[in-house]
């Protein structure tokens, strides 16, 4: 049912238990899985700041292929065939969701699967979502996993 898993993940909590399940359901159907890590931009737009932005997108890159290593030492480690990408730039500003989407979509995934942080009222709302943005933007199947703490 499911030869191509889109594993989105961020390094946090959330991702780690996605991980497992990615797993879990690469190991059952035999299936290829892709981690991405998009690098999210959207902090770098704020005015004001003595911060080069090319040294925060370095160091979010490093941060990226940081996780991505680990990701892929677990998948290979459970015998799953993995790919892995840092996607430098969303499509646009700040549109993490769209990106793990057109990722899914390009690729071609049948399931994305990726952790969510469970945020409530203010925070979630200051935040965003990123998965509620992928389940509203995408056609495939979505497998969510909840942190049980709040990241």
């Amino acid at each position: 049912m499911y030869e191509r898993i889109l594993l989105a993940v961020d390094g946090g909590p959330s991702s780690d238990l996605a991980i497992s399940q990615a797993i879990l359901v690469a190991k059952t159907m035999n299936a290829e899985v892709k981690a991405i890590f998009v690098v999210d931009d959207s902090e770098l737009f704020f005015e004001g700041s003595h911060i080069n932005p090319d040294d925060i997108l370095r160091d979010l890159f490093s941060v990226g292929q940081q996780t991505l290593s680990r990701v892929a030492a677990r998948l290979r480690d459970a015998g799953v065939r993995c790919t892995t990408a840092v996607i430098e730039r969303p499509v646009s500003p700040g549109q993490i969701s769209s990106t793990i989407v057109a990722q899914a979509d390009t690729w071609p995934a049948d399931l994305i699967v990726m952790g969510t942080h469970g945020r409530r009222g203010v925070r979630r709302i200051i935040m965003g979502s990123v998965s509620e943005g992928v389940i509203a933007k995408t056609n495939k199947p979505v497998l969510l996993v909840r942190s049980e703490r709040d990241a």
